[in-house]
Protein backbone atom coordinates (compact mmCIF):
# COMPACT_ATOMS: atom_id res chain seq x y z
CA UNK A 1 0.00 0.00 0.00
CA UNK A 2 1.31 3.55 -1.13
CA UNK A 3 1.06 6.01 1.85
CA UNK A 4 -1.15 9.39 0.96
CA UNK A 5 -1.30 11.57 3.67
CA UNK A 6 -3.95 13.84 4.01
CA UNK A 7 -2.44 16.52 6.61
CA UNK A 8 0.49 18.52 7.12
CA UNK A 9 -0.76 22.00 5.63
CA UNK A 10 -0.09 24.69 6.65
CA UNK A 11 -4.13 25.42 7.38
CA UNK A 12 -4.87 22.91 9.96
CA UNK A 13 -8.36 23.86 8.63
CA UNK A 14 -7.46 22.56 5.68
CA UNK A 15 -6.82 19.03 6.93
CA UNK A 16 -10.15 19.47 8.89
CA UNK A 17 -12.19 19.85 5.73
CA UNK A 18 -10.59 17.33 3.35
CA UNK A 19 -10.82 14.78 6.41
CA UNK A 20 -14.38 15.79 7.44
CA UNK A 21 -15.38 15.38 3.50
CA UNK A 22 -13.88 11.86 3.50
CA UNK A 23 -16.09 11.22 6.37
CA UNK A 24 -19.28 11.89 5.23
CA UNK A 25 -18.08 10.01 2.06
CA UNK A 26 -17.76 7.02 4.11
CA UNK A 27 -21.21 8.04 5.79
CA UNK A 28 -22.63 7.55 2.44
CA UNK A 29 -21.37 4.91 1.53
CA UNK A 30 -22.84 3.08 4.80
CA UNK A 31 -26.40 4.20 4.01
CA UNK A 32 -25.96 2.94 -0.05
CA UNK A 33 -24.57 -0.74 1.58
CA UNK A 34 -27.40 -0.61 4.11
CA UNK A 35 -29.72 -0.18 1.15
CA UNK A 36 -28.64 -2.51 -0.98
CA UNK A 37 -28.46 -5.31 1.85
CA UNK A 38 -32.00 -4.33 2.82
CA UNK A 39 -32.85 -4.45 -0.90
CA UNK A 40 -31.60 -8.19 -1.45
CA UNK A 41 -33.49 -9.09 2.10
CA UNK A 42 -36.62 -7.17 0.86
CA UNK A 43 -36.70 -9.72 -2.53
CA UNK A 44 -35.43 -12.66 -0.34
CA UNK A 45 -38.36 -12.73 2.29
CA UNK A 46 -40.64 -11.44 0.02
CA UNK A 47 -41.15 -8.49 3.02
CA UNK A 48 -43.09 -5.47 1.32
CA UNK A 49 -42.68 -3.24 4.04
CA UNK A 50 -39.03 -2.77 3.94
CA UNK A 51 -39.26 -2.95 -0.19
CA UNK A 52 -41.13 0.41 0.13
CA UNK A 53 -38.27 1.56 2.99
CA UNK A 54 -35.74 0.64 0.22
CA UNK A 55 -37.76 2.46 -3.00
CA UNK A 56 -38.89 5.20 -0.70
CA UNK A 57 -35.27 6.05 0.67
CA UNK A 58 -33.15 6.79 -2.31
CA UNK A 59 -33.77 10.35 -2.02
CA UNK A 60 -31.76 10.80 1.02
CA UNK A 61 -28.20 9.11 -0.36
CA UNK A 62 -29.37 11.93 -3.44
CA UNK A 63 -28.92 15.08 -1.03
CA UNK A 64 -26.11 13.02 0.40
CA UNK A 65 -24.68 13.32 -3.00
CA UNK A 66 -25.13 16.89 -3.72
CA UNK A 67 -24.26 18.63 -0.25
CA UNK A 68 -20.41 16.65 -0.28
CA UNK A 69 -20.65 17.64 -4.54
CA UNK A 70 -21.14 21.40 -3.05
CA UNK A 71 -18.85 21.01 -0.28
CA UNK A 72 -16.01 19.80 -3.33
CA UNK A 73 -16.69 22.94 -5.70
CA UNK A 74 -15.93 25.29 -2.40
CA UNK A 75 -12.76 23.82 -1.78
CA UNK A 76 -12.19 23.50 -4.96
CA UNK A 77 -12.91 27.43 -5.55
CA UNK A 78 -11.36 28.58 -2.38
CA UNK A 79 -8.56 26.56 -1.44
CA UNK A 80 -7.30 25.55 -5.13
CA UNK A 81 -5.79 22.57 -4.07
CA UNK A 82 -3.09 20.59 -5.92
CA UNK A 83 -1.25 17.14 -6.14
CA UNK A 84 -2.37 14.66 -4.21
CA UNK A 85 -5.33 16.78 -2.60
CA UNK A 86 -6.64 17.62 -5.47
CA UNK A 87 -6.69 14.30 -6.61
CA UNK A 88 -8.57 13.57 -3.60
CA UNK A 89 -11.54 16.11 -3.95
CA UNK A 90 -11.90 14.54 -7.88
CA UNK A 91 -11.85 11.03 -6.38
CA UNK A 92 -14.54 12.15 -3.85
CA UNK A 93 -16.87 13.60 -6.62
CA UNK A 94 -16.70 10.80 -8.98
CA UNK A 95 -17.17 8.27 -6.13
CA UNK A 96 -20.56 10.00 -4.84
CA UNK A 97 -21.70 9.46 -8.36
CA UNK A 98 -20.99 6.19 -8.48
CA UNK A 99 -22.36 5.71 -5.06
CA UNK A 100 -25.34 7.42 -6.17
CA UNK A 101 -25.81 5.07 -9.01
CA UNK A 102 -25.44 2.04 -6.49
CA UNK A 103 -28.31 3.69 -4.53
CA UNK A 104 -30.34 4.06 -7.72
CA UNK A 105 -30.06 0.35 -8.37
CA UNK A 106 -31.21 -0.97 -4.68
CA UNK A 107 -34.01 1.14 -5.18
CA UNK A 108 -34.98 -0.54 -8.46
CA UNK A 109 -34.49 -4.04 -5.82
CA UNK A 110 -37.62 -2.32 -3.77
CA UNK A 111 -39.44 -1.46 -6.60
CA UNK A 112 -39.15 -4.85 -8.39
CA UNK A 113 -39.83 -6.57 -5.69
CA UNK A 114 -42.93 -5.03 -4.87
CA UNK A 115 -44.15 -5.32 -8.31
CA UNK A 116 -43.34 -8.99 -8.04
CA UNK A 117 -45.72 -9.31 -4.69
CA UNK A 118 -48.29 -7.54 -6.55
CA UNK A 119 -47.78 -10.21 -9.22
CA UNK A 120 -48.08 -13.43 -6.26
CA UNK A 121 -44.51 -14.10 -7.05
CA UNK A 122 -43.22 -16.13 -3.90
CA UNK A 123 -39.46 -15.69 -2.87
CA UNK A 124 -39.02 -19.46 -3.76
CA UNK A 125 -38.91 -18.24 -7.44
CA UNK A 126 -36.14 -15.76 -6.84
CA UNK A 127 -34.02 -17.09 -3.96
CA UNK A 128 -31.06 -17.74 -6.53
CA UNK A 129 -30.21 -13.50 -6.27
CA UNK A 130 -29.65 -14.31 -2.57
CA UNK A 131 -25.67 -15.67 -3.40
CA UNK A 132 -25.75 -13.18 -6.33
CA UNK A 133 -26.40 -10.39 -4.28
CA UNK A 134 -24.23 -11.06 -0.66
CA UNK A 135 -21.27 -11.65 -3.16
CA UNK A 136 -22.34 -7.83 -4.59
CA UNK A 137 -22.25 -6.64 -0.99
CA UNK A 138 -19.38 -7.71 0.33
CA UNK A 139 -17.23 -6.44 -2.91
CA UNK A 140 -19.29 -3.06 -1.86
CA UNK A 141 -17.77 -3.29 1.35
CA UNK A 142 -14.58 -3.95 0.38
CA UNK A 143 -14.61 -1.48 -1.89
CA UNK A 144 -15.31 1.29 1.10
CA UNK A 145 -13.03 0.17 2.99
CA UNK A 146 -9.89 0.34 0.50
CA UNK A 147 -11.27 3.77 -0.05
CA UNK A 148 -11.34 4.68 4.03
CA UNK A 149 -7.79 3.30 4.33
CA UNK A 150 -6.15 4.70 1.18
CA UNK A 151 -5.07 0.90 -0.01
CA UNK A 152 -4.59 0.71 -3.60
CA UNK A 153 -3.15 -2.93 -2.94
CA UNK A 154 -7.06 -3.61 -1.83
CA UNK A 155 -8.70 -1.48 -4.59
CA UNK A 156 -7.02 -3.93 -6.76
CA UNK A 157 -8.01 -7.15 -5.31
CA UNK A 158 -11.93 -6.11 -5.37
CA UNK A 159 -11.93 -5.06 -8.45
CA UNK A 160 -11.08 -8.53 -9.18
CA UNK A 161 -14.13 -9.85 -7.51
CA UNK A 162 -15.85 -7.85 -10.48
CA UNK A 163 -15.38 -11.12 -12.72
CA UNK A 164 -16.68 -13.66 -11.05
CA UNK A 165 -19.91 -11.06 -10.33
CA UNK A 166 -20.06 -11.06 -13.85
CA UNK A 167 -20.02 -14.81 -14.89
CA UNK A 168 -23.05 -15.75 -11.79
CA UNK A 169 -24.72 -12.73 -13.26
CA UNK A 170 -24.36 -14.55 -17.09
CA UNK A 171 -25.20 -18.11 -16.00
CA UNK A 172 -28.24 -16.49 -13.58
CA UNK A 173 -29.33 -14.90 -16.96
CA UNK A 174 -29.31 -18.57 -19.16
CA UNK A 175 -31.02 -20.06 -16.16
CA UNK A 176 -34.23 -17.54 -16.26
CA UNK A 177 -34.09 -17.64 -20.35
CA UNK A 178 -34.65 -21.52 -19.76
CA UNK A 179 -37.31 -20.89 -17.45
CA UNK A 180 -39.01 -18.56 -19.82
CA UNK A 181 -38.60 -20.84 -22.85
CA UNK A 182 -40.39 -23.97 -20.80
CA UNK A 183 -43.02 -22.11 -19.22
CA UNK A 184 -44.21 -19.06 -20.95
CA UNK A 185 -46.60 -18.38 -18.09
CA UNK A 186 -43.09 -17.30 -16.20
CA UNK A 187 -41.80 -14.87 -18.26
CA UNK A 188 -43.15 -11.54 -16.60
CA UNK A 189 -41.55 -12.56 -12.88
CA UNK A 190 -38.73 -14.14 -14.85
CA UNK A 191 -38.60 -10.78 -16.48
CA UNK A 192 -38.54 -8.53 -12.80
CA UNK A 193 -35.96 -11.24 -11.28
CA UNK A 194 -33.84 -11.05 -14.66
CA UNK A 195 -33.73 -6.62 -13.83
CA UNK A 196 -32.71 -7.61 -9.99
CA UNK A 197 -30.27 -9.23 -11.41
CA UNK A 198 -28.93 -6.67 -13.32
CA UNK A 199 -29.26 -3.79 -10.70
CA UNK A 200 -26.93 -6.36 -9.25
CA UNK A 201 -24.34 -6.68 -11.15
CA UNK A 202 -24.72 -2.76 -12.05
CA UNK A 203 -23.60 -2.76 -8.05
CA UNK A 204 -20.69 -4.77 -8.54
CA UNK A 205 -19.53 -2.32 -12.00
CA UNK A 206 -20.13 0.78 -9.44
CA UNK A 207 -18.01 -1.05 -6.89
CA UNK A 208 -15.07 -1.72 -9.33
CA UNK A 209 -15.23 2.27 -10.25
CA UNK A 210 -14.74 3.06 -6.74
CA UNK A 211 -11.95 0.90 -6.44
CA UNK A 212 -10.13 2.73 -9.46
CA UNK A 213 -10.91 5.97 -8.27
CA UNK A 214 -8.51 4.88 -5.32
CA UNK A 215 -6.39 4.08 -7.11
CA UNK A 216 -6.18 6.91 -9.04
CA UNK A 217 -5.66 8.78 -5.46
CA UNK A 218 -2.88 6.79 -4.23
CA UNK A 219 -0.93 6.43 -7.61
CA UNK A 220 -1.61 9.46 -9.68
CA UNK A 221 -2.39 7.29 -11.86
CA UNK A 222 -6.16 6.77 -14.22
CA UNK A 223 -6.35 3.22 -14.32
CA UNK A 224 -9.77 3.22 -15.88
CA UNK A 225 -10.77 0.95 -19.45
CA UNK A 226 -7.83 -1.48 -18.39
CA UNK A 227 -8.36 -4.95 -17.90
CA UNK A 228 -7.44 -6.71 -14.43
CA UNK A 229 -4.25 -8.89 -16.18
CA UNK A 230 -2.79 -5.51 -17.42
CA UNK A 231 -3.64 -3.24 -14.32
CA UNK A 232 -2.12 -5.45 -12.08
CA UNK A 233 0.57 -5.99 -14.14
CA UNK A 234 1.27 -2.44 -14.44
CA UNK A 235 0.86 -1.82 -10.86
CA UNK A 236 3.36 -4.05 -9.67
CA UNK A 237 5.82 -2.14 -12.11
Amino acid sequence: MNETHLTGHISKRFDTELEDLRSQVLAMGGRVEEQVANGLRSLIESDAALAEQVAGNDHRINAMEVAIDEKCVDILARRQPAASDLRLVVAIIKTITDLERIGDQAEKLGRFELELIAEGSTSSQYAQLEHLGERVIRMLRKALDAFARLDDEAALKTIKRDNKINAEYEALTRQLITLMMEDPRSIKNALRVSWCARALERIGDHASNICEYVIFLVRGKDVRHIDYGTLKKQLRE
